[in-house]
């Protein structure tokens, strides 16, 4: 009897278990964003989304100051992206440019203590001003994926000196002799899921802009086709890393239909085709060269300057910072650099 009792009760706590792990409370909520039947759906839980608003939550945006009637370039030595702002304004700026980049370092992080201002002594100094030149560029040429909303340098510092999600070219794990070649695969990495896809796909397709991201064949059999599995795999790769770092699933830009078909798909899709491009661009023409200027602790396995993916501006966001926009509060940050 006291078997059976037994018995009873652990399957009870086994089915129990089970339950807990089956039903989650709140209940996830779901949003269609496609054509219905095709798996157009975003999944989303309460939770999830009360902590991802915690974690995008505007910084404190000091007031803006009378203007000084002078350009900063008048008012200020060796000044040489933004000589053309309001030299209160500029102060503003760098106010709170140092509040997201360096709050515990302060002004020092840039500028070397008992030196002037206009000295560029620090690396940092230097590299920061390339970054503000970076940041014009994309808010004046790349609306097709930042819009209106833009960017500014706390969307990707959110208070660190370096961003968290920033990347170097992978110098592979090692493996035994005897393993042959693994072509990058079969090492679990969080750039792609922790799946066995090529664990380094940023260096491929996010560190220049001559590899194509292309998975179907434009030919109806392998005969001519420039397409081959490995380079699906690595495309799945990238596709990964951009589900997980706008934290949506692969409809949110792919009607299930047709993955290659842009009439089917939604409108995010050609949000993301400039996206990839955009970080193509800032790589290739702002970062990379920044690794001359890097102490090396600063710089990758391979001597690389820290390089940025999609996570680093949208940390888990299909917006950065969930839509809201600093921009507007920050106006020279969208114009064109003078010279």
């Amino acid at each position: 009897m006291n078997f059976r009792l037994g018995m009873a009760l652990a399957i009870i706590a086994v089915i129990a278990i089970g339950l807990m792990f089956t039903f989650e409370r709140p209940p996830a909520e779901s949003l269609q964003n496609g054509y219905r039947g095709t798996g157009m759906v975003q999944i989303r839980h309460p939770d999830a989304v009360d902590a991802l608003a915690a974690a995008n939550v505007l910084p404190e945006i000091t007031p803006a100051l009378p203007a000084a009637g002078q350009t900063a370039g008048q008012q200020y030595m060796n000044v040489q992206v933004l000589r053309d702002v309001d030299a209160n304004e500029f102060i503003r700026l760098m106010t709170d440019l140092t509040k997201w980049v360096a709050p515990t370092q302060g002004c020092a992080y840039c500028h070397a203590q008992g030196e002037d201002l206009s000295a560029d002594t620090l690396y940092t100094k230097v590299v920061a001003r390339r970054m503000l030149e970076m940041t014009r560029h994309i808010n004046a040429n790349w609306k097709d994926h930042v819009s209106t909303t833009g960017v500014t340098c706390y969307t990707c510092h959110r208070g660190n000196p370096v961003p968290q999600n920033v990347w170097f070219t992978d110098p592979s794990p090692p493996s035994a002799e005897n393993a042959g070649n693994r072509a990058g695969q079969n090492t679990p990495a969080r750039a792609v899921g922790l799946t066995s896809l090529p664990y380094d796909p940023f260096t491929t397709f996010l560190g220049s802009d001559e590899e194509a991201i292309r998975v179907v064949s434009t030919t109806a059999l392998p005969a001519g086709s420039n397409r081959t599995i490995k380079q699906t795999e690595w495309t799945y790769g990238l596709m990964i890393h951009m589900s997980e770092a706008l934290g949506v699933n692969c409809t949110f830009c792919h009607n299930s239909r047709s993955f290659t078909d842009w009439d089917q798909s939604s409108p995010q899709r050609a949000t993301s085709f400039y996206g990839i491009r955009l970080v193509r661009d800032v790589n290739k023409t702002y970062i990379s060269p920044l690794a001359a200027q890097l102490p090396g602790v600063r710089l990758g396995p391979h001597g690389d300057a820290p390089k940025v993916s999609c996570a680093t501006c949208h940390q888990g966001a299909n917006k950065p910072l969930l839509g809201q926009s600093l921009l507007k509060d920050y106006p020279e940050l969208s114009a064109t650099p003078s010279r």
